[in-house]
């Protein structure tokens, strides 16, 4: 999963494994509201929550096991799997096969997504499994982009591959299924945030944040910016660090652009304001391919996410 830091995702694991969050930050050596704002900034990022009850008696959301669900994926080439039992009640490692297998008698697809893009119909999928016994749903995380999607579904590595593109790609071909525009976002007390109409010229001259450079939604926010003329200023601090960003745009030291859940939830946040800009930044669309190999049942699975 290219997208949330490697130490939000170890501490994702490690919570899964713990089952408390003090047990969690003693395993740690880190202190409980330490564990606590890593997993906030993590479901920040994804655009939907992992846990129930964090402070108390934490549980799993149905989201939150299937992104773990997900992560098993990521350490196949790694020594030390860990898995989600299906019941409420989160387990310790267990060395045995990963959740993500399913019983021979149900037949697996493998929908290859942005953890966002998840977040948009999980609701869909759970209730599509829950209409089909016979078909269980695994997630991959790690697709953002074009190039990726195109080589998980050529390898067959994914049945059902959405991901982000500035229009239609010819590798994998693809259906568009929506948009969602980059904002930009300030605290309540920069210059820019007061203003009634800011000119996307202007944005060239203030100082921004951003995620780092290798991180695929920078990735992708670059090229849209790049392809429609836009310059932003030169980042004052390069992060996958949501609270530290936050932080710093609230003290009003930069912008900063985004699009999605995390658009959406920076929205809602107090201290940090859209800037009203005199021209819209361009969209970012999310497509949906479908592997030429699938089985009927990943073609059924996708035309029950697109309507």
């Amino acid at each position: 999963m290219a997208t949330p830091s490697l130490r939000q995702l170890d501490i994702f694991a490690q919570m899964v494994a713990s089952g408390s969050l003090l047990r969690c930050a003693h395993d740690l050596g880190v202190s409980a509201d330490d564990v606590a704002r890593d997993l906030a900034s993590l479901e920040l990022r994804l655009g939907y929550r992992l846990f129930d009850d964090l402070a108390g008696n934490p549980h799993l959301t149905p989201a939150g096991r299937k992104t773990a669900e997900a992560m098993t994926l990521l350490s196949q080439d790694q020594p030390e799997n860990w898995q989600v039992d299906q019941a409420d009640d989160m387990t310790s490692p267990s060395p045995a096969a990963p959740l993500a297998e399913s019983p021979p008698s149900r037949q697996n697809i493998v929908l290859a997504a942005p953890a966002p893009v998840f977040g948009h119909f999980q609701d869909a999928l759970a209730a599509f499994e829950a209409a089909n016994d016979d078909i269980a749903i695994t997630l991959d995380l790690t697709i953002h982009l074009a190039d990726e999607a195109a080589w998980s579904l050529r390898r067959g590595k994914a049945d059902i591959a959405y991901f982000y593109a500035l229009g239609e790609t010819d590798e994998p071909p693809s259906r568009y299924g929506w948009s969602e525009q980059i904002n930009l976002y300030a605290g309540v007390d920069h210059p820019l945030a007061h203003r009634d109409s800011v000119a996307t010229t202007e944005l060239a001259a203030i100082p921004t944040l951003a995620m780092e450079p290798r991180n695929s939604l920078r990735r992708i926010i670059d090229e849209a910016l790049l392809r429609s003329g836009i310059r932003l200023g030169d980042p004052v601090l390069e992060t996958d660090n949501l609270f530290d960003i936050m932080t710093i745009l609230r003290e009003g030291a930069g912008c900063f652009a985004a699009f999605g859940p995390l658009a959406r939830d920076l929205g809602r946040m107090t201290g940090i304001k859209r800037i009203a800009l005199e021209q819209p930044l361009p969209a970012i669309e999310v497509r949906q391919a479908v592997g030429s190999e699938s089985p009927a049942a990943a073609a059924a699975l996708a035309e029950f996410l697109f309507l």
